[in-house]
This record gives C-alpha cells, structure tokens and sequence, in this order.
C-alpha cells in the first residue's frame, strides 16, 4: 500500500512541476456523426481521454459536433504501459429541460492505439443517434 502511495505522490509532482516523464508517445483519433431525432447533432461537447488507474485520466483532445453533426478528436500521450483512449459524449438532445448533460462513454479498442504523437489510423465511432439510451450513460454537471 506504502508503495502505491509513494507512486501516485511522484506522478502528482511529477504532473504538477512538468518533470521529465518516463514512458513513450502514444496517440489515438476517433471521428464519428451525431444525430438527434435523425437529424445531425450541432455543438455537443466531445472529448478524448486517456483512463489512468493510479492518477487523474489525461485530457488528449477536446472538441465539438458541427452543423453536420461530424467531429474529429485526435491527441497523444506519454505512458509506461498502453494507454486507454475512451471518448466521451456531452450532449441534451431531447432533453434539454433537464438539468446537467447526458454523458456516453466509448471505448476505443487498443487496436487503434499508435506508438508516437500521430496516430496512424482513427477509430470511427460511426453515426450515433443520441435520441436513445446508451448502457452505461449518466448524467454530468461539470463537463
């Protein structure tokens, strides 16, 4: 336990003092196309993650929608092992009466995972119909 600790303190101040970090590029993309109600999705936040387990996850790329409802996120990062890319989607489509955004989480399979900070292939989450539910969708207010 000691050791996970002493760990997770020298990554904190290793993030917060810009130290050298240990590891090597990795980068992941994703593109896809939001609809609501069939029809494309304009501005809904998206955003690509790296999820750590013993730290905060790492913001790679953040975006949103265009008018056709298409968007494209594409970043990097440096770690010791693989990293995890996960998109996520921030949007009130047929609900925006309700307080905080409707979140989905996608996983981006580690076949899509390159080594250096441009990735060599981009994973496409396909066109996405917002107007249903989604297993593991929730409710965020900070996004």
């Amino acid at each position: 336990m000691k050791v996970i600790i002493f760990f997770a303190a020298i990554v904190a101040v290793n993030g917060v003092l810009g130290l050298p970090t240990f590891g090597k590029v990795q980068s992941a993309a994703v593109k896809g196309r939001l609809l609501c109600g069939g029809k494309p999705y304009f501005n809904a936040k998206v955003k690509l993650w790296d999820i750590d387990t013993l730290d905060l996850d790492d913001l790679m790329d953040e975006g949103v929608s265009d008018k056709q409802g298409i968007f494209h996120l594409s970043g990097n990062e440096t770690e010791v092992t693989t990293i995890d890319p996960k998109l996520n989607i921030y949007h009130n489509c047929e609900d925006e009466q309700v307080e905080c955004l409707r979140k989905i989480q996608i996983i981006i399979p580690k076949d899509f995972v390159s080594e250096g900070p441009e990735p060599a292939k981009v994973f496409d989450a396909g066109i996405l119909n917002l107007s249903g539910k989604f297993p593991g969708e929730s409710r965020d207010c900070i996004n």
